[in-house]
């Protein structure tokens, strides 16, 4: 509920969101500080990769918890009639009269409102909003106009197009929130045994990439304990990695790179503790668009913190062999620093 003076009780902006992009936002804003109430409205017959309706809806109700959100594909749209599909999203090519009618229906029996404003930045909201008007009042009774509320048509302000960012959401990342430019990053991670040059890959690459990378919390945690590790330590290693990652994408481009995962965690926890919290190994099926298995092929340093080299080669089998038994293909990466960091390179190219 906008506090501030308002013109409209409520307003209602409808649109694909494929992405979400600051025009959309633009809009959305521009009802919000000029209705008590928004209500927005998301559907796309067919959808878009990448953008898909709970994503939509993620993106939606993150950036406006204070916004009635109704995102729609036909099986959500079922789910709201019952199970019954006597209406169906429109195609993307119906009729303007279609989808304006879709629109009043949503409006008047899934949400049990009408709307006094409707916004766009389109030439076609005025017979957008000329068509609610017919609609609620040949169901409710003849009523106050919906009116349109034309925001920024002529792209003075935020210069954007759907269409050029699917094309390429990275170099058109400036005209997205950073909460949705996240969803369009991919993340490589990085396993390998002890002292197999995983990190010192992880911060090179990432620094080829002009991205980030989400360090090894486990590491960091046993050296902070002086290794008097804890088996709840091992859940909590896999749930902090996870939540670096996550809060790293926004800043990364491209690609996050990722020192290692909860794969790792479970590997130690049943070395360490003979089994594993059933929470971890969940946390260990987190997918990963590709993975970079490090060879031990070079002499083993001890720092004071790792095993011996029969440790690092018990745990690079491990890895091949779970990373097969998970059907997850993965590259090998060996050689000198300089050799890995292509061979990385020329993976993610492929990818």
């Amino acid at each position: 509920m906008n506090t501030a003076a308002t013109q409209w009780r409520r307003g209602l902006v409808v649109g694909k969101f494929c992405p979400l992009h600051r025009g959309h936002m633009l809009v959305i804003d521009s009802a919000l500080a000029a209705c008590d109430e928004v209500i927005v409205i998301s559907y796309t017959k067919p959808e878009f990769a990448g953008c898909g309706r709970a994503l939509r809806e993620a993106w939606l109700r993150a950036l406006y918890p204070q916004v009635r959100v109704l995102v729609l594909d036909d099986t959500s749209l079922a789910a709201l009639q019952g199970g019954a599909t006597a209406v169906r999203v429109p195609h993307n090519d119906a009729p303007d009269a279609e989808q304006r009618d879709f629109c009043g229906w949503l409006c008047l029996d899934v949400l049990g409102v009408t709307v006094d404003a409707v916004f766009t930045s389109e030439d076609y909201g005025d017979g957008f909003a000329r068509a609610l008007s017919a609609y609620f009042a040949a169901r409710r009774g003849p009523g106050a106009a919906v009116e349109h509320v034309c925001v920024d048509r002529a792209r003075a302000q935020v210069a954007v197009s759907g269409t050029a960012i699917r094309a390429d959401p990275h170099a058109m990342r400036a005209l997205m929130h950073p909460l949705v430019y996240a969803s369009f990053v991919r993340k490589v991670c990085l396993l390998g045994g002890e002292s197999s040059g995983k990190t010192t890959l992880a911060a090179a690459l990432a620094l080829e990439l002009n991205s980030v990378w989400a360090p090894e919390f486990g590491r960091e945690l046993w050296i902070e304990k002086d290794g008097a590790l804890v088996f709840a330590d091992m859940l909590a290693i896999g749930r902090t990695q996870l939540a670096r990652e996550q809060a790293l994408l926004p800043h990364a481009t491209r690609w996050l790179v990722c020192d290692t995962s909860p794969l790792t965690t479970l590997f130690y926890s049943d070395a360490m503790f003979g089994h594993a919290d059933p929470a971890l190994r969940d946390l260990a099926a987190q997918p990963y668009d590709s993975t970079l298995l490090c060879a031990p092929d070079f002499a083993f340093v001890q720092d004071g913190t790792r095993r011996d080299e029969g440790f690092r080669q018990r745990q690079h089998a491990w890895y091949v062999a779970e990373l097969t038994r998970r059907g997850l293909p993965f590259t090998l990466v060996q050689g000198t620093p300089a050799q890995r960091l292509a061979q990385a390179c020329a993976r993610l190219a492929a990818t």
